[in-house]
């Protein structure tokens, strides 16, 4: 974990309800801190320095917020955005103790050259984060994997390579896929079109050599039968008239 501190002062608040919208345009964006089954915490912080912690500490480093002359620590659980503006409405904190083992989503950061990349594949990321449990001071920053396996098409990273301290542990399903390599769509497409156009000149060419001369002495051989039979009809003709 990082051993930066991250703090934030917070006002208490009783606005709730139609009067948040109010508090917004007073540049405050409201908080509620989660306290294991206690009442919650209602508050408010300013909306710069509060998007600053938030920026910082993402989902996994605790922060220290005061709210009038009580400390606590936390971590962000829940943040809802503006979907006109993206603007901070509401933030969720919730409480956390030094000495008892919280859960994190860590952001999962794939390290190393990408081969597949090079050779045109595409690597399809499946997962950002995984979620993990430690104690506070044990929360790692980001998980790292190796991505130089990423090579051929199937290759992939699941959540049993990531590699964690010995104080963390993934809760995350093991089996969980993180990256996959697949062949871009236009490369199928070309494959696609350059098969069909393989099976249209394969037909256009029709019967093979061989075939057609097997066809041809068939015939040949039919034709000589005829002949054959035709002579032996004439001798039996001419044998009859003399008689």
């Amino acid at each position: 974990m990082s051993s930066e501190d991250i703090s934030v002062t917070l006002s208490e608040r009783e606005i709730l309800g139609k009067g948040l919208t109010a508090l917004r345009e007073q540049g405050l964006i409201p908080v509620v801190i989660h306290d294991h089954g206690k009442s919650s915490i209602h508050a408010s912080g300013e909306k710069i320095p509060l998007e600053k912690v938030i920026s910082a500490a993402g989902r996994h480093h605790p922060v220290e917020v005061k709210v009038g002359k009580e400390d606590r620590l936390v971590l962000i659980r829940e943040i809802d955005y503006d979907p006109g503006n993206n603007q901070i409405r509401h933030v969720v904190f919730q409480s956390i103790k030094r000495d008892q083992k919280a859960h994190a989503e860590i952001p999962i950061e794939l390290q190393g050259d990408v081969p597949a990349e090079h050779a045109g594949l595409m690597v399809l990321r499946q997962l950002d984060t995984v979620e993990v449990e430690a104690l506070p001071t044990d929360l790692p920053d980001i998980v790292a994997v190796d991505a130089t396996t990423l090579k051929d098409v199937g290759d992939s990273i699941s959540v049993a390579d990531l590699q964690v301290p010995p104080k963390v542990t993934i809760l995350t399903e093991s089996s969980y896929p993180i990256a996959t390599v697949e062949q871009p769509k236009d490369q199928i497409a070309e494959a696609d079109a350059a098969a069909e156009a393989l099976a249209e000149d394969a037909e256009s060419e029709g019967i093979p050599e061989e075939d057609a001369d097997a066809e041809t002495g068939e015939t040949t051989d039919e034709s000589a039968d005829a002949a054959d039979e035709a002579t032996s009809e004439d001798a039996a003709a001419d044998s009859d008239s003399k008689d």
